[in-house]
This record gives structure tokens, C-alpha cells and sequence, in this order.
């Protein structure tokens, strides 16, 4: 058993994860922690597991991934500690709506070793014959909610990202789990496409299933998956309903909706993506007052749901 194979333990026996061709699956990696703008990750996790018949392959040892102290998991204390909320990183076998199989990583993304947990999941590649490798992001952007949800295409074969807005030019960002995974399966000759969705910067810390939607048709067009929309299109419908609702009250929200709108619009229209990206102080001095006000007004919301609603 080689270092990499310690950080994970396979289920046994395990699910059966080729096609009736005897195919690979494809393997789509969603780890929050790093930029999950809207919560979107974990909605995708959650949706898919929830949606589709799903089946454990492996789970990660998240003590040699995980820094506690960076990411303090939360415990439960009445008279005494009587639980806690660990993380977890598991490999999952999912079959879409018309029962093909893929594979999907999810979790929390590793603090620790990443050149090791890649190794680990390319060790898991090869075992299972995955060809392509997907990786999902959700990134706060200067976007406005009024605007369709788009998806920016990444990754080493233009072919399956042809359909996607690309990036053009070079930065220099911080780097992730994910990233790191995009860049090494790469080298080792896998396929890999990045889908990176576009949140609106003022609801990034807040539920946003119109995101989810987006990753969802991304991947359909991408690595051709049938996947449910189930119940996000009206769970979307409602909060936009209540974001609708509160830009409407206030003349300074609306004023800055309005301006991220026509923003969007010349970028689109000019197809300068760059433009969309989340921009400093000059560029939209209201940003941060925008959020605030939606954050209060999502607080004020959970309040009077209750603490179920909130959750």
C-alpha cells in the first residue's frame, strides 16, 4: 500500500462506477472552504446526493488534511460536550437521471499535504479509468442577481469548455485544493475543465441555488450528465423574490443594483469577462454598503423564520 492510499479508506465491496460499456466515469471534484461563494459547493453536494442514487467509495482521512485550528468545527455543549460537526471528504459514486455513472469528490478541501491528497485522488483515477476531471468553483463577482447566472471555462482541453466564457490574459491569484488539482491531473495527462460560477458579491455569504442552477447546466453541456434541477428553480424564485423585495425599498440599493446592471451589460456586450470580476473601492464605492443592508435584511428574515428557517 503506497503513502497516498493512507489517506482514505475504500468501502467494501464497492459500488460498480463503469458504464454498461465498461467506460470510466468522469470524476467532478466540489470542495468548499476555500471560495465558496454563495454557498453554492455545498448546495451541489447536498442537491446531488439528495437527487440521484449515490453509493460511498471512499472517505479521507480528514485528520491529515485538515487544520482544526484554521476551520474550528462546531461542538454542541449542554451540561457537557455532547457533540461535534467534523468535516468530511468522501469519494461518492452518483448515476445521473438516466442511471450513468459518475464520480464525485466533495467535501471539505484539505488545509494540509495537497501534492499528497493529489496523488491520492489520481491514485483513485486510475483505479476506477476516469478520463476527464471536473472541477466546480463559485466565486464572488462585482455581478448584479437581475443578470443569468454565468460560468467561466477553464482547464487543459479547449473542447469542453468551447461553449463557456473564457478567461483571457494572465493573474496571478491564491491558490486552492482545487486548483491544484486542475493543474497536476493535467500533468498527468488527464482532461480537466474548470467551472467557475459567478455569485453576486453582496449575496456570496448567503444561500444562492440560482448558482447551483448554473453549475448544473454547465456540467450537462460540458460532460454530458443528465441532471435534475429538482427543487432549486423555486427555491431561486423565492428569494428573488425577497431580494426583488428589498432592492425595491431602498433608493441606494437600487441605484447600485443598477449600476452593477449596466456594468455587466458593456462587459457583456464588449465580451471583456475581466470586467466582471469583483472590483475595488473606486470602481463601485457602494459595494460593501450594498452587502450590509442585504445582510441585515437576510438576518432580520431568518429572525422571523425561526431558527430552522435560518439554518
Amino acid at each position: 500500500m503506497d503513502e497516498q492510499s493512507h489517506m482514505y479508506e475504500l468501502e467494501f465491496p464497492g459500488p460498480a462506477v463503469s458504464d454498461t460499456d465498461g467506460n470510466g466515469p468522469v470524476l467532478v471534484h466540489a470542495l468548499d472552504g476555500y471560495a465558496d461563494a454563495g454557498h453554492a459547493l455545498k448546495l451541489l453536494r447536498e442537491h446531488l446526493t439528495s437527487n440521484l442514487t449515490t453509493e460511498l467509495v471512499a472517505s479521507f482521512d480528514v485528520d491529515e488534511l485538515i487544520d482544526y485550528r484554521s476551520r474550528r468545527p462546531m461542538m454542541t455543549f449542554e451540561d457537557r460536550f455532547t457533540g461535534v460537526e467534523e468535516p468530511q471528504l468522501n469519494l461518492y459514486a452518483v448515476r445521473d437521471s438516466a442511471g450513468k455513472p459518475f464520480l464525485l469528490l466533495a467535501g471539505a478541501e484539505p488545509d494540509l499535504r495537497w501534492e499528497g491528497f493529489v496523488s491520492a485522488v489520481a491514485g483513485l483515477a486510475e483505479r476506477f479509468g476516469v478520463k476527464t476531471v471536473v472541477g466546480l468553483h463559485a466565486i464572488p463577482m462585482a455581478v448584479p442577481h437581475t443578470r443569468p447566472v454565468s460560468v467561466t471555462g477553464h482547464g487543459s482541453n479547449p473542447d469542453l469548455r468551447k461553449n463557456l466564457r473564457s478567461w483571457d490574459g494572465a493573474m496571478r491569484i491564491p491558490g486552492s485544493a482545487a486548483g491544484m488539482l486542475e493543474l497536476r491531473m493535467a500533468d498527468k495527462g488527464y482532461d480537466t475543465v474548470g467551472l467557475s460560477v459567478h455569485v453576486p458579491h453582496y449575496l456570496a455569504q448567503n444561500d444562492y441555488p440560482e448558482a447551483v442552477l448554473g453549475m448544473l447546466g454547465a456540467l450537462r453541456s460540458t460532460v454530458d450528465l443528465q441532471l435534475p434541477d429538482g427543487e432549486l428553480p423555486a427555491e431561486a424564485a423565492e428569494l428573488r423574490e425577497q431580494i426583488d423585495a428589498q432592492v425595491s425599498s431602498s433608493a441606494e440599493i437600487t441605484q447600485v443594483v443598477e449600476a452593477l446592471e449596466h456594468q455587466y451589460d458593456e462587459a457583456t456586450h464588449a465580451a471583456q469577462p475581466r470586467e466582471l470580476l469583483i472590483a475595488d473601492g473606486e470602481a463601485i464605492p457602494t459595494g460593501d454598503d450594498l452587502a450590509s443592508e442585504f445582510e441585515a435584511f437576510l438576518a432580520e428574515q431568518a429572525g422571523d423564520e425561526g431558527d430552522e428557517s435560518a439554518s
